[in-house]
């Protein structure tokens, strides 16, 4: 007789060992363990949180990336108007952005800054600085920043942001009081020269943006005395007359809600903008004057060339070349630059672009966007 026992499939099995990374992830936590699977070979799984934390170090390596993700922002909460009020005392740069667009719902205030989390669910916007709509632009500026605050806003209310970077963690261009000049590109397009700091970014996006978004830039005192005047300009000015509450007024307005210097200083503090009562005094006395929009303000010092003696002798029949000729020529280049594809991994996001001016042809290649 046969002493072979049956044991049934739910018996006899040892218990699963969970493996080192889920050990180690129970005992320290997700910060502790960036991977969530170990595929062999030196190659790994990132946990979601791991991957996050990296793409948001790519997205933000200089405080000009954290001024333009938040134009970006205001401009696709709807604003039209965007204030910048930026300083820089020792290591520390100050970033308050205000704005008159859509605004943030109290119950959302820290959540805005959480990864994944955005209002454009069916819409993703793609501009000249890559594709805008994630849900990664404010958790990438507070990942890398030591404070990152909706210091005023409501629903349909607008928005005031606070931002503060430590220099030494996060650079910025050396020389940030330089206007860039104005040029024309081969194609008569508007091209900025100078450094690339804070302002080149606020113009760069300004002028990209005109006519439907205007931009200020200045001090906290700059973006008081702007914010005052620009409810001047309103029609229906009188209606802050007898404002009981300024949270219940638009946040870009809460300034000319102020009838003396202290209620001032305070509303500038519930914005984010620290002043003092002095400064308040003048702004109130028309001592500062409000700013102008960049775009207008860098096309005015750009200026218009004046009038310049034509040489009649110099020959100006310019090279002209039949389109078919171009696209023939496109092509040729697009197979040409397949050398450099197959050597350095890189793609073309589109066609090469010719241009044909008096003396020159340019060949413009697009790159892919690598993630």
């Amino acid at each position: 007789m046969s002493n072979t026992s049956h044991i049934s499939s739910g018996e006899g099995k040892a218990p699963a060992v969970p493996s080192l990374v889920d050990f180690v992830a129970a005992v320290s936590g997700d910060t502790a363990v960036r991977v969530e699977e170990s595929l062999g070979e030196g190659f790994v799984r990132l946990r979601v949180g791991e991957a996050e934390r990296r793409q948001a170090k790519h997205d933000i390596r200089c405080i000009e990336d954290v001024v333009i993700e938040m134009l970006r922002n205001s401009r696709d909460a709807g604003a039209r108007r965007i204030l910048v009020a930026t300083t820089r005392e020792g290591d520390t740069r100050s970033l308050v952005m205000i704005d008159d667009g859509s605004g943030v719902p109290d119950s959302m205030r820290e959540r805005i800054f959480d990864a994944r989390v955005t209002s454009k669910l069916d819409t993703v916007h793609m501009d000249r600085w890559g594709v805008h709509g994630r849900g990664m632009a404010l958790f990438s500026i507070k990942e890398n920043t030591r404070m990152a605050r909706v210091m005023a806003s409501g629903k349909g209310l607008g928005s005031s942001i606070r931002v503060e970077a430590d220099a030494t963690e996060l650079p910025e261009r050396k020389d940030q009081s330089t206007w860039p000049s104005v040029g024309s590109g081969d194609e008569g397009q508007t091209q900025l020269k100078g450094p690339h700091n804070i302002i080149r970014t606020c113009c760069e996006f300004a002028l990209e943006e005109r006519p439907n978004c205007e931009v200020y830039l200045g001090s906290a005192a700059d973006v008081l005395s702007t914010a005052r005047a620009l409810v001047e300009q309103s029609p229906d000015r009188s209606r802050l007359l007898f404002v009981d509450d300024p949270s219940e007024v638009p946040v870009i307005e809460r300034p000319a809600v102020a009838g003396d210097a202290r209620e001032l200083s305070t509303i500038a503090q519930d914005l984010g903008l620290s002043i003092s009562e002095r400064t308040a005094h003048r702004i109130l006395a028309g001592q500062i004057k409000p700013l102008r929009p960049v775009a207008a303000r860098l096309l005015h010092h750009g200026g218009t060339p004046g009038a310049q003696q034509v040489d009649l002798s110099k020959d100006r029949r310019g090279l002209k070349i039949a389109q078919d000729d171009i696209d023939e020529f496109s092509r040729t280049m697009e197979r040409a630059f397949d050398l450099i594809a197959e050597r350095y991994y890189v793609g073309l996001s589109g066609e090469p672009r010719v241009s044909v001016t008096r003396d020159k042809i340019t060949v413009t290649f697009d790159l892919e966007k690598q993630d």
